[in-house]
């Protein structure tokens, strides 16, 4: 080992380091840091061994209390996979000054354009036509358009303005929508700030012809749509959903969409892959998506290049910018599932 390099523990599963880290910004990490690549390697000793001399860890391995303690360097822990875990003593890592970071920046544009893509199809009916014509049943001109709508200009919906919501808004402005945002987390003044409507719940629900659901899973947020909620949509709305599958209860979902209530757009789902006997695969008025919103090499290989310019921010003595920065008050609620 060389002293005069900080120490990086490397345990990136379920993330690969291949995905997140391009040839050129492994190399930059390998010559700036010591690396003490424990992807392949489930020895909890060499963790232990590791952790003493730790600058960061990108990562999230099993991290108690007692095993931080025997972590007096480490500045910086780097989640790369998406969720924070339970498996971190967050308060410890607050405690002791370690940064606790996560990657979902990384993935919102991506998400953000995939949902606007998802809008539009559900909008114009475009894969339902495509399967039709597949079948040999497509309709066409005015009579593949009875109910078809109009983005813009319409009312649009958003549950949650942190990450996604924020990329999905910059895309929607050319569109020139009236946008309410449900956030319970952000103050009014900090919506208007961002040229959109502060709203309740039941506000979003009963005057939006677009909502999309971009909440993160909270103790607060599990079924955050349920039966009530889905009553309060107008008739034809379109809904949807590429945050996490448990905000919404899809016993009281997908009914509402087989019987033509409104339409459905879904990119997670509370069991994946979905089984291949699920009754979603027969509903017409849903566009199936594979919970691959936000995974597309871009947003992979941009994890990387963050990771290292925070880290470099935080070698220095400087704040990370590039993750997103856990809040101590708020990262002990995420209820969310690693993504296979």
């Amino acid at each position: 080992m060389n002293p005069s390099r900080p120490t990086v523990v490397l345990r990136p599963q379920p993330q690969s380091a291949a995905r997140i880290f391009t040839p050129q910004t492994r190399a930059v990490l390998e010559e700036r840091y010591e690396v003490v690549d424990l992807e392949h390697d489930d020895d909890p000793r060499r963790l232990e061994e590791a952790l003493p001399r730790a600058f960061a860890v990108i990562g999230q391995p099993d991290l108690d209390r007692d095993r931080l303690s025997r972590a007096p360097q480490l500045r910086a822990l780097c989640n790369v996979e998406g969720n924070f875990f339970p498996n971190v003593d967050y308060e410890a890592c607050h405690d002791q000054g370690i940064h606790v970071l996560g990657c979902g920046p990384a993935y919102a544009q991506a998400v953000a354009e995939h949902a606007l893509g998802l809008a539009l199809d559900i909008a114009r009916g475009i894969s339902r036509e495509d399967r039709a014509f597949r079948r040999g049943e497509e309709s066409y001109v005015a009579a593949g358009n009875t109910d078809s709508v109009l983005l813009r200009g319409s009312t649009v919906g958003l549950l949650g303005f942190g990450n996604l919501g924020r990329a999905l808004h910059r895309l929607l402005v050319p569109f020139d929508a009236t946008v309410r945002v449900y956030d319970p987390w952000l103050p009014d003044a900090h919506l208007r700030e961002h040229g959109v409507l502060p709203a309740s719940l039941e506000e979003v629900l009963r005057h939006s012809r677009f909502v999309f659901v971009l909440a993160t899973v909270t103790a607060d947020s599990e079924h955050l749509l349920a039966g009530p909620q889905f009553d309060l949509l107008a008739p034809g709305v379109r809904l949807v959903l590429v945050s996490r599958a448990a905000v919404v209860d899809y016993d009281e979902l997908l009914p509402r969409v087989a019987r033509g209530d409104f339409l459905a757009a879904v990119d997670v789902w509370p069991e994946e892959p979905v089984p291949a006997d699920h009754p979603a695969r027969g509903i017409d008025g849903l566009v199936f998506s594979g919970h691959r919103a936000g995974g597309i090499p871009a947003a992979f290989e941009q994890i990387g290049q963050m990771v290292l310019d925070d880290l470099d921010l935080i070698g220095r003595g400087l704040p990370p910018v590039r993750m997103q920065v856990a809040a101590r008050e708020l990262v002990g609620r995420y209820r969310n599932r690693p993504v296979t």
